[in-house]
């Protein structure tokens, strides 16, 4: 009798679906402290929640979950990793922020210059379908963390 480890192991050996190899080579870039918590939360995660606290979203109004998939599409955004990762999230946390807070809370905190350039963010993002920006607002759409108005007035909807 085989266990279910080999019986996976034989699977994907044999019927070539997975190749083994590519699935573990991101165990030899993991750092296994940060895995147990041991190092303390990302300098990226914290560097995001500045970014939103400042255009006055607040951060635990925003789920880990969302951080964090935000961050890795900013990394694949800028080829794996973040040179600059303070500007990264400058740049993303507007787009974020807007979709999070709606159009009016957006004005209240930020101006109408801030909102209108968010727009047109979103509104070039919706046209290309495969920037950052459409991604990261695709993102609020999935986690269902968008705010209602965003998704009446842009016309986003889930497919």
């Amino acid at each position: 009798m085989y266990s279910l480890y080999w019986y996976c192991i034989r699977y994907n050996a044999f019927n070539s679906r997975v190749d083994i190899h590519r699935q573990l080579a991101h165990l030899s870039r993991m750092d296994i402290l940060s895995v147990f918590g041991i190092r303390g939360r990302p300098k990226e995660l914290h560097q995001l929640e500045d970014a939103l606290s400042a255009l006055g979203l607040h951060p635990e109004r925003v789920p880990d979950s969302v951080k964090l998939a935000a961050v890795k599409l900013m990394k694949e955004a800028d080829g794996g990793t973040m040179e600059d990762v303070e500007a990264s999230c400058a740049r993303a946390a507007p787009l974020l922020g807007y979709c999070m807070l709606g159009s009016d809370d957006y004005t209240r905190a930020n101006g109408t210059g801030e909102t209108a350039a968010a727009e047109a963010r979103l509104c070039h993002a919706i046209e290309g379908g495969e920037s950052l920006d459409a991604r990261l607002a695709m993102l609020t759409l999935f986690a269902r963390v968008i705010h209602p108005d965003v998704v009446e007035r842009f016309e986003l909807k889930l497919e």
